[in-house]
């Protein structure tokens, strides 16, 4: 889809909230989309967020680990807990402020 396509001609903003589900983004997107989730959540002051990018093959489940890996905010992240999305989501303990 084009711009010319899209049903927003214009930007629109995500309210940021500690918890982000990835399956409505458009692969091609999710490196930048996390990079900017993690960015604001850091801003807002969120220590613990959780990232879901689904169970799949593990393709996005790599794009969002290598993404952690490389930022400054993340201190540490590790798959969920069995009633919290187990494999399929990634929680991220970001740095303090």
């Amino acid at each position: 889809m084009n711009a010319a396509e899209s049903p927003f001609p214009e930007p629109f903003e995500i309210e940021i909230t500690d918890s982000i589900d990835l399956h409505s983004f458009s692969p091609k997107d999710v490196k930048k989309v996390v990079e900017a989730y993690l960015a604001e959540a850091h801003g807002k002051g969120f220590t613990i967020v959780r990232i879901i990018h689904g169970k799949g093959i593990g393709v996005q489940r790599e794009i969002v680990r290598n993404v952690l890996a490389a930022s400054d905010v993340v201190e540490s992240f590790k798959s969920a807990p069995e009633f919290s999305g187990s494999w399929g989501a990634t929680i991220v303990k970001l740095k303090s402020n």
